[in-house]
């Protein structure tokens, strides 16, 4: 009996270096060029898809057993995916979890996201973190036909990221409050019912467990725009400030987000940031940021604070970083990621205006970082008693 002849690959990955990558496509179809990164968590894609700082990027998950929980719409961080595609190394498994609601191929072709299966992740993935965080075209054919020299073309002229504000096309389109806490077993997810604190978070692409976390912190949130201008923030009489996590270029979303926090700062008021926002903060200080060779995105980033020696394990997702030696005096660091010593949080010297880099949120196992949304409630209550 004749061999039957190999099936032809459905799906194509082309890196503008010319490298392409064959697999199986799933999702929807057609073509999206953006930057290529990895991540190394084990659990968490649903949470990763629709992470708002993924916007212009395309993610390489390490861990191979991907779709095996299938989707459901309480883990959604936004409404749909913003991550450009997705590559894996096998074909996605079927749902076995009680939670699921639906199945990943479905949910990504519903929601109008590529993706590739059967890609050897380990050599993408040394690839990545020896060049750098690639500029790539990912197709998807059922028919397996590809123009590579134009996916190629397309990968090479693509933009990039730097100089790249995302932020005005992932941020809420007008402001709105939010009082849903963390999910708890048996009742998922509850209403806070007794604020304490009257926080505006100003959304760069905020994730809901972020706001979630807010509100079990004792936080009445109000959303607003990520353009919104100090005095728009200022006039619901804040208690504290939040700078939302985001995705692209901060120098670029600077523009106009450095000059109202800069006025925010002049109101004493505690103000918080995270990723994104972090990097904003930073900016308004005085600092500056780079682009990282291949950034960081995973769940067992160990950061260390240096006020405790506490090592907490995070949740990262950055392709930026904040220049801790361009921090100018007043401006503290406070975490330093253990991986590569690059910086992780910084603080103003006196005063309860502080930010990190990584995702405190996330809880990847543990809740180490938790502390600091009850640190921001913590300053709140003190301003207010004093």
């Amino acid at each position: 009996m004749a061999a039957s002849a190999p099936s032809k690959p459905t799906a194509c990955l082309a890196l503008a270096d010319g490298t392409v990558f064959y697999g199986t496509g799933f999702g929807a179809t057609g073509e999206t060029v953006a930057e290529l990164c990895f991540n190394t968590a084990m659990t968490g894609y649903q949470e990763i898809m629709t992470d708002p700082s993924y916007a212009g990027q395309i993610v390489t998950f390490t861990f191979p057993h991907i779709g095996n929980t299938g989707v459901t719409p309480e883990d959604d961080e936004t409404a749909d995916p913003v991550a450009a595609g997705m590559v894996v190394k096998w074909d996605p498994t079927l749902a076995s979890n009680w939670r699921a609601t639906e199945e990943l191929k479905g949910w990504l072709t519903r929601t109008g996201r590529i993706a590739i299966g059967g890609v050897d992740t380990r050599r993408l993935t040394r690839a990545i973190r020896q060049q750098g965080a690639p500029h790539v075209a990912l197709a998807h054919d059922p028919e397996g036909n590809f123009e590579i020299e134009a996916l190629v073309a397309k990968a090479r002229e693509w933009s990039g990221l730097v100089g790249l504000d995302l932020a005005k096309d992932v941020t809420c389109a007008q402001s709105y409050r939010w009082d849903e806490m963390r999910w708890a077993w048996p009742d998922g997810y509850a209403r806070q019912e007794n604020p304490q604190h009257k926080v505006v978070a100003v959304d760069y692409g905020a994730k809901r467990n972020i706001l979630r976390c807010l509100a079990s912190a004792g936080c009445d949130v109000t959303v607003l725009p990520a353009t919104a201008t100090a005095e728009e923030v200022l006039a619901h009489n804040p208690d504290g400030v939040f700078l939302s996590n985001g995705p692209g270029d901060p120098a670029a979303t600077g523009e106009y987000a450095v000059p109202m926090i800069q006025e925010v700062l002049k109101a004493d008021l505690p103000v918080f940031g995270i990723c994104l926002g972090h990097q904003m903060l930073a900016l308004a200080l005085g600092g500056k940021t780079v682009k990282m060779n291949h950034g960081h995105h995973g769940a067992n980033h160990p950061v260390k604070e240096h006020s405790t020696g506490k090592v907490e394990i995070t949740s990262m997702n950055h392709g930026f970083a904040v220049d801790a030696q361009t921090l100018p005096e007043g401006v503290e660091e406070t975490h330093v990621s253990l991986f590569d010593g690059s910086n992780c949080g910084i603080r103003m010297s006196g005063r309860p205006v502080y930010s990190v880099q990584h995702h405190p949120e996330a809880s990847p196992g543990p809740q180490d970082s938790f502390y600091l949304f009850e640190r921001f409630a913590e300053a709140m209550a003190e301003r207010k008693s004093a």
